[in-house]
């Protein structure tokens, strides 16, 4: 891709082509479409890297010192490489873009969608670029009605208005504004629409003309006498409420002007850089009180707010940097009866492979500008990847010798009291990350051994089995390493929570004589299969209907969580994929999925629509939204004019020719857990295949994997398959 870029020695300004980001967990990947070149702020930034060694330190004293005290420390050698070394960098310009979504990072679903237009920020992050990875909490949707030309202004929206909140006026308060450039023209408009009296301030007579037209109710020119009392005939001798510093100077002029237009205890804020000293006397004597506005808002600087998706109590910080940027935007809308108007301060428009030219005007003053906007051009998207797995080949064992890792809830609750019961299995070793956990379960269970590391089982010469029940993020990983000792593997749902982890797993495969098998239990349970040989009787293509009443999590489950669970849509979900495909019999060629708007916590109600290769179709509704009384799961089957219906696993009725049979669980709720550790181990013990065909697994989980493609990237997602049906979509393709 192509960016511009800058040296810090030199100053030099080049578009230069680079690698492209890539989208990562809690960001978006944004094809970029405008950017704005904040003059004032940009300009500084080229004429600090232009300057000599010598004018850097005049202009950064505090970066001498540090220089200094490193030189004192590590000595002179040391930190003359040091120096060097950054003044090599290439520093990246701009902060403020508009664009489209075209990926969308983990943990996002059902909040971005692939396709949509955001405004996005951040000096390093909304660059001058034709791509940006960007945090969630600097990038907001774009109203339908709102060009991205004037999105791309948004960040810098979002420094006035926090600046215009910081100021604390109100309806009717008199509010100076010194410097009316992009952010003062921009604060003139906002406190404008909140109802202030604003006073613009400024030595260009154009710019002072502007300002009156958004909204300035007086405009004067600071190179003229008369400021200071114009400005108290129009406040009855009080002077202003407040003002705003949103000058460019090294001079302390502007807070000189402040002290002398203001009204006793009015508040100064500075959100352009000035000169900071001021008239002490004529401050104290007014108790005039000065702050300093943080760029967008609260979150700004914040790593963990911007880069890992902490949130803020909104009772505490109601307008964060997100929020700023996010009312920006909507106030920019035509439909509104009073907007911010954008497009009148838009000087100067250029391609981007012009940003050179856009730049020479900038920083060489050649003409008067204002707002200097790049367009770009159009980016596509990437492609896809398959792979053929090979046949296991397994010798035969008279037992299944079993090594467990993980013993959670469920394992201990479900999973081990039903392997213990199976005669040939031996529980030789189980590992969990705690000594006491392990030694704990496998006394329980009589394990021969009990240990925390995974490689106590992987090593085990003895141990001829894996059963992985951890969290879900290190289920790829794992069943990798097992495969690759040799050893067949049952893994807990789901296989891989990102593609990475999917192909993690194929490569392992294709290196390794064992199979591996998925908890997918519920394609194992009677009336499950029950139902599959009453469908089997009738040709043609399927309708399925899946309802599950899921119930929702605490917000703090590991489950929610990227990094470990990869929230619910992976770990469970994958469950009625699986059992859809088991049902049909047919290869799934495409996913889409949606998700209803998230108020609150994470993604969890998706209507996902998976299509067959035989014309077949399955709709599944998931969702947290229910109440646990009502039943959890059921399911609706139609083919060949008729009907099969599953409630919960408890009864079953099948409807044809006009008559509804139905048939109880005898022996209560059956979701299958016995019979499939029971088939798992006999293929272990009797060196067969798997007892789910590998490839129609690496289906499920692919597919699993694209509902969130298609959440994110608001589309259908194929999934490409080998000619020989043994193959699996490792990433999918765009249709």
């Amino acid at each position: 891709m192509k960016q511009v870029v800058q040296s810090a020695r030199g100053g030099q300004l080049t578009l230069r082509d680079v690698p492209a980001p890539k989208v990562r967990a809690g960001h978006l990947l944004v094809a970029t479409t405008a950017s704005l070149i904040s003059a004032g702020t940009e300009r500084m930034i080229v004429e600090f890297a232009a300057k000599s060694l010598a004018g850097k330190a005049m202009a950064r004293p505090d970066l001498v010192r540090k220089v200094l005290d490193k030189a004192r420390r590590d000595g002179l050698v040391s930190t003359f490489h040091s120096v060097m070394a950054r003044l090599d960098e290439a520093i990246p310009l701009g902060y403020s873009a508009a664009g489209r979504v075209i990926a969308v990072g983990a943990g996002l679903e059902g909040r971005f969608r692939v396709g949509q237009r955001v405004a996005v920020a951040g000096a390093g992050l909304a660059n001058h670029a034709e791509f940006n990875t960007v945090p969630q909490a600097l990038a907001v949707p774009v109203p339908d009605d709102v060009p991205d030309e004037q999105a791309s202004f948004a960040t810098v929206g979002a420094i006035a208005l926090h600046a215009v909140r910081n100021l604390g006026a109100g309806l009717g308060d008199v509010v100076a504004v010194l410097g009316v450039g992009l952010v003062g023209q921009i604060a003139v408009q906002l406190l404008a629409l909140q109802g202030a009296r604003v006073v613009a301030l400024d030595y260009n007579p154009a710019r002072l003309d502007l300002a009156r037209r958004l909204g300035a109710e007086f405009a004067a020119n600071l190179g003229q006498a008369g400021v200071e009392p114009a400005v108290a005939a129009l406040t009855g001798g009080l002077g202003a409420d407040a003002i705003l510093v949103a000058a460019a100077t090294e001079s302390a002029g502007p807070l000189e002007t402040a002290a002398a237009i203001a009204r006793d205890r009015a508040r100064v804020c500075l959100v352009g850089k000035t000169g900071t000293a001021f008239p002490f006397a004529d401050y104290m004597k007014k108790e005039l009180q000065i702050v300093v506005s943080r760029s967008y808002g609260p979150g700004r600087y914040d790593e963990d707010f911007e880069g890992r998706g902490i949130k803020y109590p909104p009772g505490f910080a109601r307008w964060t940097e997100t929020e700023n940027l996010r009312e920006c935007v909507r106030l920019m809308s035509p439909a509104l009866p009073r907007r911010l108007d954008l497009a009148a301060l838009i000087s100067h428009r250029f391609r981007f492979e012009d940003a050179e030219d856009a730049y020479t005007l900038v920083t060489g003053n050649t003409e008067p500008h204002l707002g200097v906007v790049l367009g770009y051009p159009e980016q596509e998207l990437p492609g896809s990847t398959r792979v053929t797995l090979p046949k296991p080949k397994l010798k035969p064992a008279a037992r299944c010798v079993l090594g467990v890792i993980g013993a959670g809830n469920f394992a201990r609750a479900v999973l081990l009291p039903e392997l213990a019961r199976l005669p040939n299995v031996n529980l030789k070793t189980i590992v969990t990350q705690r000594g006491l956990t392990s030694e704990h379960a496998g006394a329980g269970f009589g394990f021969a051994t009990a240990a925390s590391e995974p490689a106590a089982v992987f090593e085990d010469t003895e141990v001829n089995a894996v059963l992985i029940a951890t969290r879900h993020a290190s289920h790829a990983g794992l069943v990798a390493q097992a495969l690759a000792a040799g050893k067949a593997v049952f893994v807990e749902k789901p296989l891989a929570t990102d593609h990475d982890g999917l192909a993690e797993v194929v490569a392992a495969r294709l290196g390794s004589g064992a199979f591996f098998t998925v908890g997918f239990n519920r394609r194992f349970a009677p009336m499950a299969r029950k139902a599959k040989a009453h469908l089997e009787r009738h040709a043609g293509p399927k309708f399925l209907l899946l309802r599950v009443n899921a119930g929702a999590l605490p917000a703090e489950s590991w489950v929610n969580a990227a990094e470990e669970g990869g929230g619910r849509l992976v770990g469970e979900a994958c469950h009625f994929i699986d059992l859809a495909r088991f049902w049909v019999g047919q290869p799934i060629t495409a996913v889409q999925a949606d998700a209803a708007a998230v108020s609150h916590g994470v993604c969890d109600d998706a209507a996902i629509t998976l299509t067959f290769a035989d014309g077949s179709l399955a709709s599944i509704a998931y969702t947290a939204l229910g109440d646990s009384a009502f039943s959890k799961e059921r399911y609706e089957l139609f083919a060949g004019g008729t009907v099969v219906t599953i409630d919960n696993f408890l009864t079953m009725t099948v409807t044809a020719n006009g008559t509804a049979t139905t048939e109880k669980a005898a022996a209560g709720q059956d979701k299958g857990h016995r019979d499939e550790l029971k088939a798992f181990a006999a293929a272990v013990a009797g060196g067969g295949a798997a007892p789910v065909d590998e490839a129609e697994l690496l289906e499920v989980s692919a597919a699993t994997l694209a509902v969130l493609d298609s959440l994110r990237e608001g589309r259908r997602v194929s999934l490409a398959r080998n000619a020989d049906s043994c193959a699996d979509t490792t990433a999918p393709a765009a249709q």
